[in-house]
């Protein structure tokens, strides 16, 4: 009769193969390079322009009908992705609970047998036999005193130490699956969405750029950006660029207050604004001596010979127009008519005449990049490489048996370490000393007996 859990158990178990792990493994590295390779999350334009159809080659293997048929374009987010994480977690928490904890356990339990005549112990790092000088009582003793847990039966020792460096492979386990889970999380929980505000507006979250299936949008909260400003090295290069930004709730309540940069984010109940970009919106020009004639004029970003710079177009007649041209917010705007010579360069809110008209350069409307990203399963991978690198921390443990045998005043000795083999020198050094310091304490204690 088929036992159903027994089969059940050894097909799970066939899961815990190396080989298929490692397998596993390798074509996750590959999804993701590819992942990498292929720009995530955009509209089908791009995927049209940057990966047409090879006329030649109508199978060429990449192409914007083959990212799109097996969702190459959100490759993170893919049913069949998401079962690969899951198959490889799988594996690995099987291999824990059918290999890994049993092989703790058994490490944990004694092991009783004369090491002269077992074969497996041919390869330990040590091996001797003397005559016993003394009880065996101050060999367990001096193995005690050297921090090894000891059985002892009849004529047998038995002792280790450094178990909790065969915890390890369970600690790494334990870190890829969390570090699986955490994944998984983001893909499907979190979203980004990227902003391009202008200096003291409001706003709301809306330009979502990625979602996973169950994120929720955070209505609950607005922003206003309240300054903006750079700062600036001494060749005039952009050394940072800086953002104050206020959070409201829809009461406009006021929850906190804070300047962000560039790896410097705001981080608030799940939500974190990251510093991304800046641009140049528009500039204001007032007219006359009276500044309430105020307009605001669209700036153009070009990008001539990898020289940026912003220009705006101001009629002056119906057939006569000038440009200001600036390259950063640092030097003079240039003022250009319009066959391209130029004719002033002013700074912010300094007045100049064109045509006998006043006109000054009041502010520069500045806009900040934000990101703002929800991710939950952040904290979750943060803590799964806490656990990794306490792992790592583990691993250097090296763990050491030593059996003795006592038959006839003979103390046969083995011992073996997998790792750090001078440590384990010492510790022999050390059992060594303090038994020998203990015979010649009693030697002296018998020879005064004698005496007496």
């Amino acid at each position: 009769m088929i036992n159903l859990k027994n089969t059940l158990w050894n097909f799970m178990k066939s899961f815990a193969n190396l080989n298929f792990s490692i397998f596993i493994l390798f074509f996750i590295s590959f999804c993701i390079m590819l992942g990498s390779i292929i720009q995530q999350d955009q509209n089908l334009g791009y995927y049209q322009t940057y990966y047409p159809i090879n006329n030649r080659i109508p199978l060429s293997l990449i192409n914007w009908r083959v990212i799109l048929y097996f969702g190459l374009d959100h490759l993170y987010q893919t049913w069949w992705f998401i079962s690969i994480l899951i198959v490889f977690a799988l594996s690995l928490m099987i291999c824990t609970l059918s290999i890994q904890l049993p092989s703790l356990k058994h490490a944990r339990r004694w092991k009783f047998f004369n090491p002269s005549k077992n074969s497996s112990l041919i390869d330990s790092f040590v091996q001797s036999s003397s005559s016993l000088k003394n009880s065996y009582i101050n060999i367990i003793y001096s193995l005690v005193y050297s921090n090894f847990y000891v059985f002892h039966k009849k004529h047998y020792i038995y002792a280790y130490k450094g178990i909790i460096g065969r915890i390890s492979p369970v600690f790494v386990h334990i870190s890829i699956v969390l570090t699986l889970l955490g994944s998984i999380c983001s893909s499907f929980f979190g979203y980004t969405a990227q902003e391009m505000i202008p200096r003291g507006e409001i706003f709301h979250t809306k330009n979502i750029t990625r979602s996973g299936l169950y994120s929720k949008l955070n209505t609950n909260f607005l922003f206003r950006v309240d300054e903006f400003y750079i700062d600036y090295n001494f060749d005039n290069s952009i050394k940072q660029f800086f953002s104050t930004l206020s959070l409201f709730n829809n009461n406009g309540q006021k929850i906190l207050n804070q300047t962000i940069s560039v790896n410097s984010p705001l981080k608030f109940n799940g939500l974190t604004v990251y510093q991304t970009d800046w641009d140049i919106n528009s500039i204001r020009l007032s007219i006359g001596f009276s500044k309430n004639l105020i307009f605001q004029k669209k700036l153009i970003k070009i990008n001539l010979n990898n020289k940026v710079f912003w220009l705006c177009k101001i009629p002056i007649s119906d057939n006569k127009e000038i440009f200001i041209i600036f390259f950063d917010l640092k030097t003079k705007f240039l003022i250009s008519n319009f066959d391209g010579s130029i004719v002033d360069s002013v700074f912010i809110k300094e007045k100049f005449y064109l045509d006998n008209i006043l006109l000054s350069i009041q502010d520069i409307i500045l806009d900040t990049g934000l990101q703002i990203k929800v991710d939950p399963g952040v904290q979750v991978i943060y803590f799964s490489f806490f656990i990794l690198m306490l792992s790592t921390m583990l691993s250097y443990i090296s763990y050491c048996q030593i059996w003795i045998t006592i038959i006839a005043d003979i103390l046969n000795f083995s011992g073996s370490t997998n790792r750090a083999i001078f440590f384990f020198e010492e510790d022999i050094s050390k059992v060594n000393q303090i038994y020998n310091r203990y015979t010649y304490i009693l030697g002296k204690i018998k020879t005064k007996e004698n005496y007496l």
